[in-house]
């Protein structure tokens, strides 16, 4: 019980900055431009800061070599996800403007936004390497096959850009990882005001993830929610099939505990909320990406106290 009242207490940290961000959204302090700057300042300026400070304060060279050859893990979890996205898009007649889109929320899971936060609500800073490990593998899936799969469902006929791709991939926050993880390995010393700019820029992560999360529930709307057979695919795919796949792949392998527990429960985070900026952008069905990022979201808010519950 006492695990469980800690994993309510850590999720009701987070929920706090979200309902913050809602009520202010609905109160009308946000429009979709400071949506936009909100995101932009976490990912390009405070988490690339964050990383910095975290990784050079609190690992070693030692632990950080023996991260990158964990990448295994979600890279083959994700791959059976595709699969399993593709035979039950089928299976549940998804439309065919909607079926890359589904397939695509269905096997990616929103690593920084809510991810990093909880982790670090739920297991401290140590929890960060084995977070940023499984963003590596997301972040390379969703900017290559996840774009590529709602961009079919869409009416523009872009092509695969590989520049714009990579720069996806290696945005701020995983730049700032690795150039974090090199200075350790290198054991280069940065000045202490530096770090300490560092600290302060990146203490904004956490709490500007969750107000941009309040946000985008309030400009999708919870009263639009449905749950047919498009939600509950979406669902099932994020919150039950994910975490047991990824059972299956941690818990009889020789790594530390922590990176089983970190694992595990990114693999059962929200659909992305880049979702629906992509399927706006190629004109796939924008609204049903929105719509998937809140109902995924509000009821990560249940599923992460019962599986921090199984976990521990």
């Amino acid at each position: 019980m006492s695990v469980f009242l800690d994993s309510i207490s850590g999720v009701l940290v987070i929920l706090v900055m979200v309902l913050v961000g809602y009520f202010l959204a609905r109160a009308g302090w946000f429009d979709d431009h400071s949506s936009r700057l909100i995101a932009r300042l976490v990912t390009q300026v405070a988490l690339p800061c964050y990383m910095l400070d975290t990784i050079t304060k609190n690992f070693t060279a030692t632990e950080l070599s023996q991260l990158l050859p964990n990448l295994k893990f979600p890279v083959v979890s994700m791959l059976i996800l595709f699969g399993i996205s593709v035979a039950a898009a089928r299976l549940l007649q998804i439309r065919h403007n909607r079926r890359g889109l589904f397939e695509s929320m269905f096997f990616n899971s929103n690593t920084v936004f809510i991810g990093l936060p909880i982790n670090m609500a739920l297991f401290g800073a140590k929890s960060v390497p084995y977070v940023l490990v499984y963003y590596m593998a997301n972040t390379t899936f969703f900017w290559t096959l996840g774009v590529y799969l709602i961009k079919r469902d869409g009416w523009q006929t872009a092509k695969f850009n590989w520049l714009t791709t990579l720069k996806k991939i290696f945005s701020p926050p995983l730049l700032g990882f690795l150039l974090a993880v090199v200075l350790v390995l290198l054991r280069i010393q940065l000045p202490k005001f530096l770090l300490s700019d560092f600290n302060y820029i990146g203490s904004l992560t956490i709490p500007l993830s969750m107000i941009f999360i309040g946000i985008a529930i309030a400009g999708a709307g919870v009263k639009q929610l449905r749950f047919d057979r498009y939600t509950i695919g979406i669902l099932v795919g994020r919150f039950i099939l994910p975490p047991l796949l990824m059972s299956a792949l941690v818990l009889p392998a020789a790594v530390p505990a922590l990176m089983k527990q970190v694992f595990i429960l990114q693999s059962a985070m929200p659909v992305m909320t880049n979702a629906p900026v992509v399927a706006k952008l190629y004109g796939a069905d924008a609204d049903y990406a929105a719509l998937m990022v809140t109902a995924s979201t509000l009821l990560s808010l249940l599923v992460i106290p019962i599986l921090m519950t199984i976990l521990r």
